[in-house]
């Protein structure tokens, strides 16, 4: 084997890790939390049964592989919740050197492009970006929605909080961000989220 295909080939068995970062987020329907690796996934297809409601015309192969390689920084860099303000803070620079390492196993020119994916994503600058990162809003709220509020309930989180992360999600997609407002009226309705 050379040596292209064998650092290809330990980059692909060490993303096989993901599977074991758990998200705060629980399965559909009151399941066990998911992990980086099934969130990833559900957005890329999310994103491709969705892309009619992207704000611009988007590639959307590029979206889906944007949404597949996001979170593999957490393998070494670990999950950070959504609504934790202090592991927030550390975040980009965990981020930053957990991407450092991971893509220098790749090949040079596989290395530098997964690193201009994490930051197109992270930046959020072009089309595809900004409707990724929709999805990455979008996919967890949809599962929140379908548990009844849970991990929210769970972690107290203030409707504030939540709206705060959500209007990103219209940069992406204008329409969908008119889906999530209706959800999360419902869920103040219902005592799901708190004020605030």
């Amino acid at each position: 084997m050379n040596d292209r295909l064998q650092k290809q080939i330990d980059f692909i068995v060490k993303i096989d890790e993901e599977k074991n970062i758990l998200r705060q987020t629980h399965l559909s329907h009151h399941g066990r939390r998911e992990n980086d690796a099934e969130h990833a996934w559900h957005m890329a297809i999310m994103a491709y049964l969705l892309q009619e409601y992207a704000n611009q015309e988007v590639d959307i192969g590029r979206v889906m592989i944007l949404c597949l390689i996001h979170d593999i920084v957490e393998i070494e860099a670990g999950d950070t919740y959504a609504y934790d303000e202090e592991a927030k803070k550390t975040q980009a620079e965990r981020e930053r050197k957990a991407a450092e390492h991971l893509f220098a196993m790749l090949p040079e020119d596989q290395c530098r492009m997964m690193h201009e994916l994490f930051d197109e994503f992270e930046h959020g600058d072009t089309p595809e970006a900004r409707f990724a990162r929709a999805m990455d809003n979008f996919q967890p709220l949809l599962l929140n929605d379908a548990n009844q509020g849970e991990s929210w309930m769970e972690h107290d989180v203030a409707r504030s909080s939540i709206d705060a992360r959500q209007k990103k999600t219209a940069d992406g997609s204008k329409q969908l961000y008119e889906v999530i407002e209706s959800i999360l009226d419902r869920h103040m309705e219902l005592g799901h989220i708190r004020q605030g």
